[in-house]
């Protein structure tokens, strides 16, 4: 099994490809056992070094209710105009949580693992988790979400305990 890469891996910066047809149900089972196994409630492709846009969020499972959700070349359609600031964590940077601020809401179109496209209005916890797996697939991290200062303490914070 692949593992999780750690931040700043130069695989984390970099924009992934679409899918397109191709057949990614392994992939997603992979990336589903990956992230429970973590645990965390969100994982997306180039974490575990496949840079295609693929991400997989469960955000119930942790308080008792499995909600497993595969999105295969995902897309935003709208953001709310309420703003959200809350703790953020990432697998791919352990033990350095960041407060980010982000959309309450957001409308995500994406295909599932039928191949059938989806369109929901995520709200709260899953619109904060679907916006963080969506950054990955475009080389963001939760560093570039914060202030400056704020990601030079983190990041030095962060090199500290990987040493």
């Amino acid at each position: 099994m692949r593992q999780v890469l750690l931040w700043p891996d130069p695989r984390l910066s970099q924009v992934c490809d679409p899918v397109g047809a191709e057949d990614v149900t392994d992939l997603a089972a992979e990336m589903f056992q990956i992230m429970y196994d973590a645990p965390g409630r969100g994982l997306a492709a180039p974490q575990i070094g496949v840079m295609k846009r693929v991400f997989v969020m469960d955000c119930g499972w942790k308080d008792g209710e499995m909600t497993p959700l595969a999105c295969i070349d995902p897309e935003i359609l709208a953001f709310s105009d309420d703003l959200a600031t809350g703790e953020e964590g990432c697998l791919s940077i352990p033990g350095t949580p960041a407060g980010v601020t982000r959309p309450a809401g957001i409308t995500l179109r994406f295909r599932d693992l039928n191949g059938e496209i989806q369109t929901r209005d995520l709200q709260g916890f899953e619109a904060k988790c679907a916006q963080h797996e969506y950054d990955h697939l475009d080389g963001r991290v939760i560093f570039d979400r914060i202030t400056p200062e704020a990601r030079a303490a983190l990041e030095t914070a962060y090199l500290e305990t990987q040493k």
